[in-house]
């Protein structure tokens, strides 16, 4: 099995932009601007391409959606701690 140059550069592609969110997340602690549905909604699809890697063409590849997946699941536990500080300061 060989591995799509194409699949991989996607993966690259989009991947080279979570560690951008994460710090923004880190550095604003701010919910605005973030769409809780969108994240999960990429990381189903993270899911899924990991899923078909597994059962019908396992590769290498497979890590690059696991590393993008770990990248968005970081985001999404930034959220709800920035969530916990918006609502913490509401009430202060």
């Amino acid at each position: 099995m060989s591995m799509s140059i194409f699949e991989i550069l996607m993966l690259v592609c989009f991947g080279a932009a979570w560690p951008l969110n994460i710090y923004k997340s880190i550095t604003s602690r701010s919910t605005s601007g973030k769409s809780l549905l969108f994240l999960f909604v990429i990381n189903l699809g993270y899911v899924c391409g990991m899923i078909h890697k597994l059962v019908f063409s396992f590769d290498g590849v497979i890590f690059l959606y696991a590393l993008n997946f770990v990248m968005v699941s970081i985001d999404i536990a930034l959220y709800f701690r920035n969530r916990r500080i918006e609502k913490s300061c509401a009430s202060s």
